[in-house]
């Protein structure tokens, strides 16, 4: 405890000068540096220097000689990846590689990783290396430069349709892009894409099939497609991954299941009427779309009406998306118990695609049409239907617009059962040209050609001769006088001698108009076309021309001449 005492006694010392302090370190460091073992540098890694001179025994300073430094060369594409860097400290980036698991810090990734993915998207490379990569959410932001290098190098070659094996980061990376539609130029590109790049993967590594199948069925809710997901599906032959998929338009078993009246249950839906029954349904749903949409009523709004308590939806869970793209309010319905609602660019999910008014509502319809189907095929059983059961708003603005539902419904049945019984006649026009060509030819066949008048030889009776008849016999015979020859017919003449009496009989009708040609054919037992083809092929013959236009009427070019024919 001496340490501590307090009365304790110091003796005094004395503090050695500044300059002997100097000379005591001096020599002290020159000692060292007799001692220490030399040191080796790399050649080229060291600056040249000299020793300056002190007045101080033992003390210098080191001078740096001027010397020339060379430029690094420059690599473009670090400096491409460093504006692509820039992106996220210019965004607010909070970037967290410790919270990956965090929505928040997820969400805020996934910005960044849009906004440096469309920045990036038309980047290729050729890099000769392959740096290994291994992170969960990966993206752009948390990749080094040879990991850059090897993933667009990769990418470059997927794109060319020369997908390889790698790291498993990659091609999620990869999937991401696709997803968020990243170098493509529309959603049904990004898919197709999607779907090569998957069918080629897989051969490698099947571990991406669990995330890719439930992407592609957000794909199609996210996206607005020109086919169904159930379409999809069908063509893709993916049906056993996705049961009870159905079409969102207008489906009859999807309505018959959400209906508080199944018509599938009816002694009425037979084998004999199934087709019959669906196809009415189709007609009566598109009537009642145009109705409801005229009276300013959304008609799938008014059957698919989803409880109230809905799920929000993210699309594509598990992947690093940003919902970039504008959506517009719609539902979609793709199965009996899932249905999403967009509304205000924001998604909500329910297992019950309907209310109890929307089922009321659909099995009313279904009821309904059913009843009026019955009256039209005579049915020997009855069917009615109580629309005082329903209770929904739509009946509501319905009458509102001075409209009945079961006035529409019965009126559609009636306009589908006339449009699917009426008799239809389909004129094959090279048939009927057939006919016409058969019909002349037995018309010719059928005509008996005027037998010429036989003439009978006058033998003259010999009788007795005078004396003066002698007389005239003797004398030489007169040749008789020459007679006048009749002029050449010319073409119309020729042309008229051509024609039978029933075609000059036709012209005639034809210019007086007293009955109609239709009418003179059919009393004649000839075919209005076979007639006036008649008329027509022997004009052409005779004058190059018709005479008779397709209404059967004649040419006013020819009317004077036909006038002189038939007169």
């Amino acid at each position: 405890m001496d340490e501590f005492d307090i009365d304790k006694k110091y003796e005094s010392f004395k503090i050695p000068g500044r300059q002997q302090f100097q000379e005591d370190r001096a020599a002290k460091e020159l000692s060292q540096a007799k001692t220490a073992e030399p040191i080796s540098f790399d050649e080229g890694s060291f600056y040249e220097i000299e020793y300056d001179s002190s007045p101080i025994p033992g003390v210098g300073k080191f001078v740096l000689k001027s010397q020339k430094i060379e430029a690094p060369i420059k690599d473009e594409k670090r400096d491409l990846f460093g504006q692509m860097r820039e992106i996220a400290r210019t965004h607010g980036s909070s970037y967290d590689r410790s919270r990956f698991f965090d929505r928040r810090v997820q969400l805020d990734n996934a910005r960044i990783f849009y906004k440096q993915g469309i920045f990036m998207k038309d980047y290729t490379d050729d890099y000769s290396e392959i740096a290994q990569f291994s992170q969960y959410f990966p993206y752009y932001q948390m990749m080094g430069y040879e990991q850059l290098r090897s993933y667009f190098t990769w990418r470059t070659e997927v794109r060319k349709g020369n997908v390889a094996d790698i790291s498993l980061s990659y091609v999620f990376l990869y999937i991401y892009e696709l997803l968020s539609n990243i170098g493509v130029n529309d959603p049904q590109e990004g898919l197709d894409q999607l779907m090569s790049f998957w069918r080629a993967f897989s051969a490698y590594n099947k571990s991406i099939d669990r995330y890719v199948l439930r992407w592609l069925k957000d794909y199609h809710i996210y996206y607005e497609l020109p086919h169904s997901f159930k379409e999809f599906i069908e063509a893709n032959k993916l049906s056993e991954y996705y049961p009870k998929m159905t079409d969102t338009e207008d489906n009859f078993d999807l309505f018959c299941t959400i209906s508080k009246y199944d018509i599938r249950k009816s002694a009425y839906f037979t084998d004999d009427n199934v087709q019959l029954i669906k196809d009415c349904f189709y007609f009566v749903m598109n009537k009642l779309k145009q109705k409801f949409r005229d009276s300013g009523i959304n008609f799938e709004e008014s059957i698919f009406q989803a409880t109230k308590k809905m799920t929000e939806w993210k699309p594509f869970k598990d992947a690093l998306f940003y919902p970039w793209m504008k959506q517009a309010d719609r539902r979609i319905v793709l199965s009996e118990n899932e249905i999403y609602i967009c509304s205000s660019n924001k998604w909500a999910f329910s297992k019950v695609i309907t209310s109890e008014n929307g089922r009321q509502l659909i099995g009313y319809i279904m009821k309904q049409m059913e009843v009026a189907l019955r009256k039209a095929t005579k049915y020997k059983f009855k069917l009615s239907a109580n629309i005082n059961t329903v209770t929904h708003e739509a009946l509501t603005k319905l009458k509102e617009a001075g409209l009945s539902l079961d006035i529409i419904v019965n009126n559609a049945v009636e306009d589908f059962y006339k449009e699917a019984t009426k008799t239809v006649v389909i004129v094959d026009k090279d048939a009927l040209s057939r006919i016409k060509q058969e019909a002349l030819i037995i018309q010719e066949k059928l005509i008996v050609p005027e037998q010429e008048k036989e003439i009978i030889p006058v033998i003259p009776v010999p009788k007795q001769l005078s004396l003066f008849d002698m007389v005239k016999e003797d004398k030489p015979s007169m040749p008789p006088p020459e007679t006048e020859q009749a002029p050449v017919n010319n073409a119309w003449e020729s042309l008229k001698n051509q024609f039978s009496e029933v075609e000059i009989k036709a012209l005639s009708v034809i210019l007086q108009g007293e009955i109609e040609l239709k009418k003179y054919a059919d009393e004649c037992g000839i075919m209005l076309e076979v007639l006036v083809d008649g008329i027509n092929e022997k004009a052409i013959d005779f004058i190059g021309d018709n005479l008779l236009d397709d209404e059967f009427a004649l040419y006013d070019d020819y009317k004077e001449q036909v006038k002189e024919l038939i007169g």
